[in-house]
């Protein structure tokens, strides 16, 4: 029997190479090229070849199409529908990925009983049977009676059986578990994943079934599998947070029908996921008395503003390379955010270990949270706390100035109602009107933020 033809496939733009090379020749990214079984071409998947008549499509002018407000429907669960941009939409694709274990099962059986009771849904497992779901639903106590079960891998049964129940919503738990019969690879090759999930696509979108695809991660913690998976599907989720901890955090990164970067804030208990109504007060350590290294900072996050506790920790080095590690916010960006403290503000630790967290295990991407780093390595660096009930947030540019960040005055607004009665703004972000019982510090230079919470 002849020995299968292998070629080596790229995870991130799909390119396909005789042999394996370190860099993918079509995209150029680095280590990106994985070993499959080289596929044969099938007759009728691109049956419109030259020479072949085909039916012309149907062209109109722009003007012309009707734009309307896509219509949702409520998960019944708040967080998850912030998150989706208000519901589920008929016809539309949503990937969501995390850790193992990390709750994304839980949710999504959790949303399709609460979906159950208006509209037909369907659960295609392949990776669970029957009876271990049948489980989770009596441990969380969940009304299951009009909720469908199919424990399948194949995609052209699954695709039979969706076409003859006609689900209004559709779980597919996982996709890297789904295989086609055309093709010879294994489940979960990037040929399988590309093809099941562009067929499951092209479903969703002619029936007006919605369907939401549960997606592994890889050690990295990005989604397994082509890149071309989050390019195929409208919302692309990602479920965040430590195993250990109750907390999760549900980040959208792609969403046609909705904002992107909003978050869903979550608490892991018995009863499976719950609804975390006031989010800041998870990412605010409770002290008894102001501690030194300790910065409180208001994020945006997508439409919501999140109040943040910034940690820093400034201690003497007793090796020859002082480490710099943060966690939670961006490694490089600590570096860069030293160098303008020592340049501007005449703070040197070159000579000192300086720890950087983000409590409750949120991640913040914006710019806006230099300043409250800043001021909390100096609040270490002196051992001496900032002002009590002050908040900050400000964008710190390379020659010392502090720029002003998006969504301004929401952010003061939230901090007031948390009973913040200073915050420490770039001068632009000051606002024109008084915010009652907020008091507010505004700033052009990190030297003036630096000065003032030393007399503070």
């Amino acid at each position: 029997m002849a020995k299968p033809k292998t070629i080596y496939s790229c995870t991130e733009c799909g390119g396909q190479s005789p042999k394996w090379q370190g860099q993918c020749p079509h995209c150029n990214a680095w280590n990106s090229l994985i070993e499959g079984v080289a596929e044969t071409a099938s007759a009728n998947r691109y049956s419109t070849l030259a020479g072949v008549n085909a039916e012309r499509g149907k062209v109109q002018s722009l003007t012309k199409v009707r734009a309307e407000d896509v219509p949702r429907r409520p998960t019944g669960i708040g967080e998850f529908d912030r998150v989706l941009g208000g519901g589920l939409v008929e016809g539309g694709v949503v990937l969501i990925g995390g850790d193992p274990g990390i709750g994304k099962s839980t949710l999504l059986l959790q949303a399709l009983s609460a979906v159950s009771g208006g509209a037909s849904v369907l659960y295609v497992s392949g990776e669970e049977s029957p009876q271990q779901i049948a489980m989770r639903a009596k441990r969380l106590t969940l009304d299951t009676h009009d909720v469908n079960l199919l424990a399948e891998i194949e995609l052209e049964k699954i695709l039979a059986t969706l076409a003859a129940e006609k689900p209004q919503v559709a779980v597919i738990d996982s996709i890297q578990t789904v295989y086609s019969a055309a093709l010879t690879s294994a489940p979960g090759s990037v040929a399988q994943v590309r093809e099941c999930a562009a067929h499951l696509t092209r479903y969703a979108k002619s029936s007006g079934t919605t369907i939401v695809l549960v997606g592994h991660v890889t050690k990295e913690g990005a989604l397994a599998g082509p890149r071309v998976l989050e390019h195929m599907v409208d919302t692309v989720l990602y479920f965040e947070g430590d195993t250990h901890s109750s907390f999760r955090l549900i980040r959208a990164i792609k969403n046609r029908f909705g904002a992107v970067n909003e978050i869903g804030v979550f608490a892991m208990t018995e009863k499976g996921l719950r609804e975390v109504t006031n989010p800041s007060a998870i990412f605010l350590s409770q002290h008894d008395h102001q501690v030194a290294g300790s910065c409180v900072m208001v994020t945006q996050e997508g439409t919501r503003p999140l109040l943040v506790e910034i940690q820093a920790l400034v201690d003497e080095s007793h090796g020859m390379n002082p480490k710099r590690l943060s966690v939670g916010l961006e490694q490089n960006r600590l570096a860069m955010l030293l160098a303008i403290l020592h340049r501007h503000a005449g703070l040197a630790v070159f000579d000192q270990d300086v720890f950087i967290n983000a409590v409750g295990g949120v991640r913040i991407d914006e710019p806006g949270a230099d300043l409250a780093v800043l001021l909390a390595i100096v609040s270490s660096f002196k051992n001496k706390p900032l002002p009590a009930k002050h908040v900050v947030f400000g964008e710190v540019g390379l020659a010392g100035e502090v720029r002003p960040v998006q969504r301004g005055q929401e952010r003061l607004r939230e901090a007031a109602k948390l009973g913040f009665t200073h915050a420490i703004v770039p001068k632009a972000n000051k606002p024109k009107q008084k915010i009652e019982g907020l008091e507010i510090f505004a700033v052009e230079r990190v030297e003036q933020a630096v000065e003032y919470c030393r007399g503070g």
